[in-house]
């Protein structure tokens, strides 16, 4: 058998299994198995696969085997690139997404300066791309979960980021301090809706990180009411949402006393992410006033 021969396997095992990216996935698991890359694998495609090493098919097939399980490939290959960025995954944190991408974009579009925090961190995918595109003058990274900042630290070291780490149920463990930008990528999923999601998603990633109560909106309710004490004046927030939640979380923010409130949609046209403006001026004595 040869190496193309293998990956044809490889591609028919997936397919039956009703991947929908067979042919792409089979690939990547196989550079993955071979240790190499595609220039490589196209010079020996024709060679057997123990000139990889001993035990090669072995390894693709037992990939192949955890694909056609449904289990996601980038917890199989370990990594995801995010904004140029290989970050490294597994079942302790969410797979980032080219969505999210658009809230860094959005950040560095108009606000990359000054004090950062990113709340909800999981991988650190968001603090290690502002961390590293952007100028800020410190980044903290925060999360409830102590085994996604253990990924998250290793990607922000990876990345070259300094940064803070923090175990914090959103602001809990941030009581006094401000930020001039705070961003974060929120469970916003609703509860019942969580078991018609892909098998991919609903069965390997961590639901904690998915699971937004009855109406996907908790998170968003404390973080409108909790942001503006953790907020240099002038400061702004970036929220990621999900797919209809646009007028509800603008809604709260509004509430709340934001203004400059907009949403940026995401490639497939889908509202993506809130952006808002704590738009106060400071006091002589302290706290902001309205500008």
């Amino acid at each position: 058998m040869t190496v193309r021969e293998l990956l044809r396997e490889g591609e028919r095992a997936l397919a039956d299994a009703g991947i929908r990216e067979a042919s792409v996935d089979a690939r990547l698991l196989l550079l993955s198995a071979l240790k190499t890359d595609l220039k490589d694998f196209l010079l020996h495609e024709e060679d057997a696969p123990e000139s990889f090493g001993s035990g090669a098919a072995e390894r693709y097939r037992a990939l192949i085997s955890r694909r056609a399980s449904r289990e996601p490939l980038q917890y199989i290959t370990g990594e995801q690139d995010f904004c140029g960025i290989s970050i490294q995954v597994d079942p302790r944190v969410l797979i980032p997404r080219q969505d999210t991408e658009i809230l860094v974009e959005e950040v560095l579009r108009t606000a990359d300066r000054g004090r950062l925090l990113d709340l909800c961190t999981g991988s650190g995918c968001i603090a290690a791309a502002l961390g590293r595109l952007g100028h800020f003058s410190s980044v903290t990274a925060a999360d409830n979960s102590r085994a996604a900042l253990l990924v998250a630290e290793g990607n922000l070291r990876r990345a070259g980021v300094r940064a803070e780490l923090l175990l914090s149920d959103l602001y809990g463990a941030l009581r006094g301090r401000r930020f001039d930008v705070i961003t974060a990528n929120p469970p916003y999923i609703e509860t019942g809706v969580i078991a018609s999601l892909s098998p991919e998603v609903r069965d390997f990633e961590p639901v904690s990180a998915l699971d937004g109560s009855g109406d996907g909106l908790a998170f968003y309710r404390r973080l409108a009411a909790e942001s503006p004490a953790h907020l240099n004046c002038g400061g702004r927030v970036f929220f990621e949402i999900g797919s209809g939640q646009r007028e509800q979380v603008l809604a709260l923010l509004s509430r709340a006393g934001f203004q400059e409130l907009s949403c940026r949609k995401d490639l497939s046209g889908l509202d993506r992410v809130v952006t808002a403006r704590w738009n106060f001026m400071e006091r002589k004595g302290g706290g902001c006033s309205r500008v």
